[in-house]
C-alpha cells in the first residue's frame, strides 16, 4: 500500500508526464507544418516516451494498490518560431521535469518509501539523459546558425531517430 501523501505526488506527476507529452507533440506539429520533417520526427518520439513516462507511474500506483486520479491538461504553446528557441524551450521544461522528480524522490525518502524511491532512481537517470540531447541539440542549432545546409542536414539526422520503449515500461 502507498501513502496518501505519496499517491497525490505521483498523480501529480503523472500529469506533468501527459503535459509534457503534449508540449512536444504541439512543438512537432509547428515543425511538421513549417517542412522540418526531422525535428518534427524528433518531437514525436519525445512525445511517445512522455506517454511512456506517464504509463510508468500508472502501473506502479496500480501495483501498489493507489488509485490513478487523470486530471485535466494544461493548455501549451503551440509556436516556435525556430528550432533552436524549442530546443531551449525543451532543455527548461527537462529541469523543471527533473526537480519534480528529484522532489518526488525527496518526498519518497522522507516517507520512508524504498519501493517508490527505487522506482524513480530510474527516472533520476533518465533526466540526466533528456537534459543532456536537448543541450547537445542546442549546441548543434547554435554552431549552424542561419546556415540552410546545416539545418537541412541537421533535420535529416533528426529524422533517423526511432522510438525505443523503456525497458522499464514492461515491468
Amino acid at each position: 500500500m502507498i501513502s496518501n501523501k505519496i499517491q497525490d505526488a505521483i498523480n501529480d506527476q503523472i500529469n506533468a508526464e501527459f503535459w509534457s507529452g503534449y508540449l512536444y507533440l504541439s512543438m512537432a506539429m509547428n515543425f511538421e507544418a513549417k517542412g522540418y520533417a526531422g525535428i518534427a520526427n524528433w518531437f514525436r518520439i519525445q512525445f511517445k516516451e512522455e506517454q511512456a513516462h506517464a504509463e510508468i507511474f500508472i502501473n506502479y500506483l496500480v501495483q501498489r494498490e493507489g488509485r490513478v486520479v487523470l486530471k485535466p491538461i494544461a493548455e501549451v504553446p503551440s509556436e516556435w518560431d525556430t528550432p533552436l528557441a524549442a530546443f531551449i524551450d525543451t532543455l527548461e521544461h527537462e529541469k523543471k521535469v527533473t526537480a519534480m522528480i528529484n522532489n518526488l524522490f525527496s518526498l519518497a525518502e522522507s516517507e520512508h518509501d524504498y519501493a517508490t524511491r527505487d522506482r524513480l532512481a530510474w527516472f533520476v537517470s533518465e533526466q540526466v539523459e533528456e537534459e543532456d540531447n536537448a543541450r547537445q541539440l542546442i549546441d548543434k542549432f547554435k554552431l549552424i546558425g542561419d546556415n540552410g545546409f546545416g539545418l537541412y542536414m541537421l533535420d535529416r539526422e533528426l529524422s533517423q531517430r526511432a522510438y525505443n520503449a523503456p525497458s522499464i515500461l514492461g515491468e
